[in-house]
């Protein structure tokens, strides 16, 4: 999974191996949470939501860290 950032758009943008999607930098906090929730409530899933929940995980520390 890779996130990035679109500075002019304000949008982050997910790409895995199969399926891409843009969204308002805004939502990153929703996106990371409904990810979370998938990942705790699909145990069975067998780490289908680890790649997405850590890269966004590190993406939301990088913009933290940028806002400082």
């Amino acid at each position: 999974m890779k996130v990035t950032y679109d500075h002019t758009a304000r949008t982050f943008s997910m790409k895995g191996r199969i399926w891409s999607d843009t969204y308002p930098i805004e939502d990153l906090p929703k996106w990371l949470a409904f990810y979370r929730k998938m990942q705790a409530e699909h145990p069975k899933a067998k780490g289908a939501y680890d790649a997405t929940v850590i890269a966004l995980e590190a993406f939301t520390q990088e913009m933290a860290a940028a806002s400082n």
